[in-house]
C-alpha cells in the first residue's frame, strides 16, 4: 500500500501549488515553530513543507522571514533533534539563499555544526564558506570537545569540504588532521562498545560488561581494530576509525604528497632514500616522522591487516561482502602510499602477489583483482618484476565468465580505458584480448558504447585490424552467441549429454554442444586474437543463430556497430599500409553482404564510402588487385546484391585505372576493365522478348556509362565502340519495358548522361582532359570537387557542340 501511494504523493506534492495556498500553509509551519511546545504536529508539517520544496525540479520560494525562522529554530539550544533536522534539509533545498544569516564560527555543539555546515556547502561552492567550514572543523578536532561531544559528527563534513576545495587547508590544519587520523587508525580500543542501559528491574550491570571485539569468522580479535572488526556495540573511537578509514584515499590523494609540503620536508630532502626506508619500517621511531608520513605508515599497516583479515571466512554474507568491499579499498591505497613513497613498493608487492594466487580462482573476488592489476601496472616496472601472469589472467578468465555483470564490465572497460596507453606501451596482452574485452560490449551495449569509442583505438594496429574488423561486423552474433552459452551453463546435468552427431540440432541449445557447431562457436567465443583462423567458417553459425535476430539485447548491440565501424575506418586509415588496404578492401567487398540477419543493421552498416577513402587512399590497389576486382564486377549478382557497394567500386575504377596513379597501368589492363564493365551494362540493359523488366537504379546505368567513357577516354580505340553503346541509349529509355519501370525524370537522367557523354568523346583530347587532368589541374579546387566539375564539363562541350563555331565559354 505504502508503495503504490509513493508514485501519487510525489505527483500531488510535484503539483503547481499556488503561492496563496503555499502562503497559508508556510504561515501555519512558523505558528507552530513560534509556540512554546514544538511538538509532533510541527514535524508532520515541516515533512510536508520539505517534500514540497523537494519534490520538484522548479525553485521554490519562501518567505524572507520565515527563511530566517528556520535559521533561528535550528540554533535553539533545545530544540528537538528532528526538528533541526527537518529545518536544515528546507534551508538545504532552498540554496543558494539569499537569506542565510547561519555562521559556525562559534559553534560548539558537532551535531549543530555538521548540520549548519551542510547548508554552508549547499551555498554553491563558495569558497569563503567552505573555508570558514574546514577551518572550524579542524579547530575543534585540534582542541578539547565540550563533555558529550563527538568528533563522529565532524569527520563527514571534513570530507565534503576536502572534495569541494581540497587545496584550502594549510600545512598546519593538514599536520592536525593528520595526527588525528593516525590515532583513530591504529589506537582504537580492542574491547566493544557499553550498550546504553534500558532502565529495566531485570538489567543486570554484569550482563553488560563489554567483551572483545572479534574477527568476522568468530575469533577474538587479538590484533588491532579495524572496519572488519565486528562487534554488538561501538565505542567512540572505534566509528572514529571506521569514519576515518572511509575518508582515508580521499584525504592520501589531496594531502599525502609531496605537494603539501610539510615544516620539516627540507631538512630532511637530501636524506638517502634507503635511509629513510629504515625509518619508516621500525615502528618505534615512527613518532619521529612528520605528520604526513607517520599517517602514511599507520595506513599501510592499517591496509596489510585489512589484506590479512580477508583471508577469514564469514560467518555471515554480509560481512562477506564487507570484505570484499574492504579489500579492494585496502589495495587501492596502498596503490596511493606507494606512488607517493617508493620506499613502500617492495613490501607491497610480496603480500599482493600472495593475495592474487590466493583469490585468483574465485569469481567473487573479480573486482577486487581490478586495483591489483592497477598496482602491478603503476609498480612492478621499477621493482623489476614480471607481471604477465596477473594480466593475462585478468583478461582471458573474467571477461569470459562475467560479461553479464553490468557493473564488473563498466569497472573492467573503464579500467581498460584508464590504462590503454600504458597497456599498449608495456604488454600485448591487452591488444591480443580483444576478442574477450568485445563481450562486455555486446551484451551491454548501451551503456558502454562511448567507453569503448574511446578504448577502441587503443586496441587497433596493423596486427588487430582485420580480426577486430570481422568482429564488428559480427558483434550482433556473438550477442546471440553468450546468450546461448548462459543458458547452457544454467542447464541441468542430465540436458547437457553429448549430441548425436548424425541428427541435426533442432536447437540453438542443441547446437552448442552439437559436433557440427561446436567449433565454430568456440572461435566466436574465443578469449584472444586468432589471426590464423578463417571467419568464413562463421557462416553457418550466423544462419542457426537467426532466430535470435529480434532479441533486444541482440538489436541494441547491432545499433552500436555503424558508429564503431566509423570510428574502426578513421583510425586504421591513420596507420593502415599499402597492404592492409588491399586486405581492407577485399573484405569491404566480400563481407558486405554476410552479415547476421537483421534488416535494419544490414541497411545501417554502409560500407561503400568506406570502400572510397580506402581507393583514394591507395589508388594503386586498382592494378594490384585487378583479378579479384575484375571477378566482383563481372558478376550481375553484385549488382543486385551489392549495389551502393558495386556502384562505388565502378567509380573507383573509372578515377583510378590511369597511369597519373599508377605507372603500371597499362592499356592492356583498361582493355580488361573496359570489357568486363561494358559486358555488365550490356546485360542490364538488354532488351529481349523474353527478358524480366530491369530493375536496377539509373545511378548504376549512368555510372558504368561514365566509367566506361573515361576508361575510352585513356585507350582511344574504345571510343567507337563505346559511342555505339551510348547512341542506343535513347532505344532503351523509350522502350516500354523501361518506360513501365522507370519514372521520366530518371529516363531523362539517363537519356541526358548519355548524351553528354557522346558529344565529350567527339573531341578525344579534350575528354582526355576532362577524365585524367594534368596534375597541376587536377590539383586545383575545380577538378578535386568530382560533384561539380564533370557535371560541368560535360555541359560545357555539349554547348560547345550545340551552338556552333561562334559559341566561346566565359
Amino acid at each position: 500500500v505504502m508503495k503504490a501511494a509513493a508514485p501519487s504523493l510525489l505527483a500531488s506534492r510535484r503539483a503547481e501549488i499556488p503561492e496563496e495556498e503555499l502562503g497559508r500553509f508556510v504561515s501555519r509551519v512558523a505558528a507552530l515553530l513560534q509556540g512554546r511546545d514544538v511538538g509532533p504536529e510541527a514535524v508532520d508539517c515541516l515533512q510536508r513543507l520539505h517534500l514540497v520544496v523537494a519534490a520538484t525540479k522548479y525553485p521554490r520560494t519562501l518567505d524572507g522571514k520565515f527563511v530566517e525562522l528556520l535559521q533561528t529554530v535550528l540554533c535553539l539550544p533545545k530544540c528537538p533533534e528532528q526538528v533541526q533536522v527537518l529545518c536544515a534539509a528546507i534551508l538545504r533545498e532552498m540554496s543558494p539563499c539569499n537569506e542565510l544569516i547561519l555562521s559556525c564560527d562559534e559553534v560548539q555543539d558537532t551535531k549543530l555544526l555538521s548540520l549548519i555546515s551542510s547548508i554552508l556547502l549547499a551555498q554553491g561552492n563558495k569558497k569563503a564558506e567552505v573555508s570558514a567550514v574546514g577551518q572550524r572543523i579542524v579547530k575543534l578536532l585540534e582542541g578539547r570537545l565540550p563533555e558529550g561531544q563527538s568528533s563522529r559528527h565532524l569527520l563527514p563534513v571534513l570530507s565534503n569540504v576536502i572534495s569541494l576545495s581540497p587545496y584550502l587547508q594549510t600545512d598546519l590544519q593538514t599536520n592536525v588532521v593528520s595526527k588525528k587520523m593516525v590515532d583513530w587508525l591504529r589506537y582504537a580500543s580492542i574491547q566493544q562498545g557499553v550498550p546504553q542501559p534500558s532502565g529495566g528491574f531485570f538489567s543486570n550491570p554484569r550482563a553488560r560488561q563489554p567483551g572483545p571485539v572479534t574477527e568476522v569468522d568468530g575469533a577474538i580479535a587479538t590484533d588491532f581494530f579495524t572496519v572488519l572488526s565486528l562487534g554488538q556495540h561501538y565505542t567512540e573511537d572505534q566509528w572514529l576509525n571506521m569514519q576515518a578509514f572511509s575518508m582515508l584515499r580521499k584525504w592520501l590523494l589531496c594531502y599525502g604528497g609531496e605537494g603539501m609540503s610539510t615544516p620539516n620536508s627540507d631538512d630532511r630532502s637530501e636524506m638517502d632514500g634507503s635511509v629513510m626506508s629504515m625509518v619508516s619500517t621500525t615502528s618505534t621511531s615512527s613518532h619521529l616522522l612528520p605528520p604526513k608520513e607517520r599517517l602514511r605508515e599507520k595506513a599501510f599497516e592499517y591496509c596489510q591487516r585489512l589484506i590479512e583479515q580477508s583471508n577469514r571466512r564469514a560467518l555471515k554474507k554480509a560481512d562477506g561482502e564487507l570484505q570484499k568491499a574492504c579489500l579492494i579499498e585496502a589495495v587501492t591505497i596502498l596503490d596511493i602510499i606507494c606512488k607517493q613513497d617508493s620506499s613502500y613498493v617492495y613490501r607491497t608487492l610480496s603480500s599482493l602477489k600472495i593475495l592474487h594466487d590466493r583469490i585468483s580462482g574465485d569469481v567473487t573476488y573479480a573486482r577486487a583483482l581490478l586495483p591489483i592489476a592497477q598496482f602491478f601496472l603503476n609498480h612492478s616496472e621499477m621493482a623489476a618484476v614480471d607481471s604477465d601472469a596477473i594480466y593475462k589472467h585478468l583478461f582471458t578468465e573474467i571477461p569470459a565468465q562475467l560479461f553479464h555483470n553490468p557493473s564488473l564490465a563498466f569497472e573492467f572497460i573503464q579500467f581498460c580505458k584508464d590504462n590503454s596507453q600504458l597497456f599498449t606501451d608495456t604488454s600485448s596482452i591487452f591488444r591480443q584480448s580483444f576478442p574477450n574485452l568485445f563481450k562486455f560490449l555486446a551484451w551491454n551495449s548501451p551503456p558502454l558504447i562511448s567507453e569503448f569509442v574511446d578504448l577502441l583505438p587503443f586496441l587497433l594496429d596493423a596486427g588487430t585490424a582485420i580480426e577486430i574488423f570481422h568482429l564488428l561486423l559480427d558483434l550482433p552474433c556473438l550477442t546471440a552467441a553468450l546468450d546461448i552459452q548462459l543458458r547452457s551453463t544454467s542447464l541441468p546435468a542430465s540436458e547437457k549429454a553429448s549430441c548425436d552427431p548424425a541428427v541435426k540440432p533442432a536447437t540453438c541449445l542443441e547446437a552448442f554442444r552439437h559436433p557440427l557447431y561446436k567449433s565454430m562457436f568456440q572461435y566466436l567465443l574465443r578469449v584472444e586474437a586468432s589471426p590464423e583462423d578463417s571467419p568464413e567458417r562463421l557462416i553457418p553459425l550466423r544462419q542457426l543463430l537467426g532466430s535470435l535476430a529480434s532479441s533486444p539485447r541482440v538489436v541494441q548491440c547491432a545499433d552500436t556497430v555503424p558508429v564503431l565501424l566509423e570510428l574502426f575506418f578513421s583510425v586504421v586509415t591513420e596507420f593502415a599500409d599499402k597492404l592492409l588496404i588491399n586486405q581492407l578492401v577485399l573484405l569491404v567487398l566480400q563481407r558486405s553482404d554476410q552479415l547476421y540477419e537483421i534488416p535494419a543493421f544490414k541497411d545501417d552498416v554502409v560500407l561503400s564510402s568506406q570502400l572510397l577513402t580506402l581507393c583514394k587512399l591507395h589508388p594503386a590497389l586498382i592494378v594490384e588487385l585487378s583479378k579479384e576486382l575484375l571477378e566482383f564486377l563481372g558478376s550481375v549478382g553484385n549488382i543486385r546484391n551489392k549495389e551502393a557497394l558495386y556502384t562505388h567500386m565502378v567509380w573507383a575504377i573509372g578515377e583510378y585505372m590511369s597511369v597519373s596513379y599508377d605507372k603500371r597501368c597499362t592499356v592492356e589492363q583498361i582493355n580488361r576493365f573496359f570489357e568486363a564493365l561494358e559486358a555488365m551494362l550490356f546485360e542490364i540493359t538488354q532488351l529481349r522478348p523474353l527478358a524480366s523488366i530491369p530493375n536496377y537504379a539509373p545511378r548504376v546505368i549512368t555510372v558504368l556509362m561514365t566509367t566506361l567513357t573515361k576508361l575510352a577516354s585513356r585507350s582511344q580505340d574504345l571510343i567507337p565502340r563505346v559511342s555505339l553503346f551510348l547512341s542506343k541509349m535513347r532505344m532503351f529509355v523509350q522502350s516500354p519495358a523501361v518506360t513501365s519501370v522507370y519514372c521520366e525524370e530518371d529516363r531523362e537522367e539517363i537519356l541526358i548522361r548519355a548524351t553528354e557523354l557522346m558529344n565529350l568523346l567527339k573531341m578525344p583530347s579534350v575528354a582526355q582532359f576532362v577524365f585524367t587532368p594534368p596534375a597541376d589541374v587536377a590539383s586545383t579546387q575545380f577538378q578535386r570537387d568530382t560533384n561539380e566539375s564533370l557535371p560541368f564539363a560535360l555541359r560545357m562541350v555539349s554547348r560547345l557542340l550545340e551552338g556552333g563555331a561562334g559559341f566561346m565559354p566565359g
